[in-house]
């Protein structure tokens, strides 16, 4: 729960009208332009119009240092790289709710559960390479494929988990054999 906690109160000041989702809205970002719109919001280099309304992008006043300026880039980069601190739990816990979720059924379901608990570690995997190709979008590549790379990883990712939680809740709502 306490990760939950953390990386609630990182996502705050990512919450612009680039990136309604937050950290996610960044993961998903697909292409380079998109990217550094949400980054340029950011660090209010830009302010993006809807509908005749200002964003929510932070506004600085004159003569403030750098910091004050990047201070959601920072939240960011730290949220990134508590994550990386936060995918081996993930990964334990899904496949272990897998593994017991499994034991309860046959042969089949077995086999799908070890292949969920495996899912979960690769779900690990891929968010550990998103989280690098973010980080480098962060530290100024936009123009790369690094946004792309990013997208692929983050929806094979949720993907995998979302895969592993179905089984975890399907494998325990099912009758024992």
């Amino acid at each position: 729960m306490v990760p939950f906690a953390v990386f609630r109160v990182l996502d705050q000041p990512l919450r612009t009208s680039a990136s309604p989702n937050s950290i996610v809205s960044f993961e998903l970002a697909r292409t380079s332009q998109r990217a550094q719109t949400i980054i340029d919001l950011w660090t209010g280099r830009t302010t993006l119009y809807t509908d005749g309304q200002h964003s929510n992008a932070i506004t600085v006043p004159p003569g403030e240092p750098f910091l004050y300026k990047a201070v959601p880039i920072i939240y960011a980069a730290f949220g990134l790289g508590i994550d990386y601190l936060f995918m081996p739990i993930y990964a334990l816990a899904l496949g272990f709710g897998t593994l017991l979720a499994a034991q309860k059924h046959g042969r089949w379901i077995k086999t799908l559960g070890a292949l969920a608990g495996y899912g979960a570690f690769a779900a690990a995997l891929f968010d550990a390479v998103e989280n690098y190709a973010l980080l480098k979008i962060l530290l100024g590549a936009y123009e790369s494929s690094y946004p792309a790379l990013a997208a692929f990883c983050a929806s094979l990712k949720f993907g995998l988990l979302m895969l592993g939680l179905s089984f975890c809740l399907i494998g325990w709502i099912l009758p024992k054999r």
